[in-house]
């Protein structure tokens, strides 16, 4: 009997993915490879912004005041420099604040983003298998949360966190409150679904299988039943992420998020705002385009995925 090689018969990894029903939906999709590509190429410039940008537009030396107000793609009066989008009201290269600020709101997005699924699927996977006391404050909690505008619990969080914070070290902890503030106000979408997903599944014979070998409960939690219960949560996340990435924009835009020493696409468009009437029109448009492309880009992405990911529609 001879043995034939099965790398040589097994296709690899990327094109069994490439041709499942999740892949065969993605081509089909224009909209999706469109926002796909947008957003591919916005995180890439955010994490290549130190090799991208022109200039390092927080760093002090290198700005130079009387390139302030600089128009896009035309030679400033005084120094002749020319700025691809322009400058704002010190000097400093649109382009690079774009690409600067793009980074601190993609940090802020995701790791806001996967507190909230931490927190949440830990509460809902608790609430939804172990079921009375635990689900009966977990779910009341939520509910009174619900009650409040996301962007209101964020604020009062990131307020609460901030009083606490010793005032020396508030600016370099201020992204981190801002994760903790969003994320905080966010999770309670994902322990709902993953509540609902975890009292279905516990019914299901392999968990009584597992009880029945003797498995321990956060072992049947984590081991058998959230695996089945990830595709809506991946909806969800993709979509919180856009959500969380506008939420860290209102909150600087109001001046409750990042510090003016890290600034965000938010931080950006608040200072901008403030010379949009008297006609630097691009400090403020051009980062707001920013903002939009990359919020559209991944809310669109979350809602290819939530639709190819729904057996009804298939």
């Amino acid at each position: 009997m001879t043995d034939f090689p099965t790398n040589q018969t097994q296709p690899g990894r990327f094109r069994r993915a490439w041709n499942s029903d999740l892949g065969w939906s993605f081509r089909h999709a224009p909209v999706a490879m469109v926002s796909l590509a947008v957003v591919l190429v916005l995180v890439l410039a955010a994490v290549f912004a130190p090799l991208i940008a022109p200039h390092d537009p927080f760093d002090p030396s290198t700005l130079n005041l009387m390139n302030g107000f600089s128009k896009p793609m035309e030679p400033n009066a005084f120094t002749g420099d020319t700025f691809w989008l322009g400058t704002d009201d010190q000097g400093r290269d649109v382009f690079s604040t774009i690409l600067y600020g793009m980074r601190i709101s993609l940090f802020v997005g995701v790791m806001a983003v996967a507190f909230a699924m931490t927190l949440g699927i830990t509460l809902g996977l608790i609430a939804g298998y172990l079921g009375g006391w635990a689900d009966t404050i977990i779910m009341r909690v939520a509910d009174v949360q619900l009650t409040f505008p996301a962007i209101l619990v964020a604020m009062l969080v990131f307020g609460i966190a901030k009083g606490v914070t010793p005032p020396e070290y508030r600016n370099e902890m201020a992204i981190w409150v801002l994760v903790f503030a969003i994320g905080l106000s966010d999770w309670v979408q994902f322990a709902r679904v993953v509540r609902g997903a975890a009292m279905v599944e516990k019914s299901r014979d392999y968990v009584a299988a597992a009880r029945l070998i003797g498995r321990s409960r956060s072992a049947i939690m984590l081991r058998h039943i959230l695996p089945n219960v990830l595709s809506p949560v991946l909806v969800i996340a993709t979509i919180s992420l856009a959500l969380a990435i506008i939420a860290e924009a209102t909150l600087s835009f109001l001046g409750v998020g990042a510090p003016p020493t890290q600034p965000s696409l938010g931080t950006l468009i608040r200072i901008g705002q403030g010379f949009l009437f008297s006609g630097e029109w691009w400090i403020l448009a051009f980062p707001a385009a920013t903002l939009l492309a990359l919020a559209l880009s991944v809310n669109l992405l979350g809602d290819w995925l939530r639709d190819a990911l729904n057996p009804r529609l298939r």
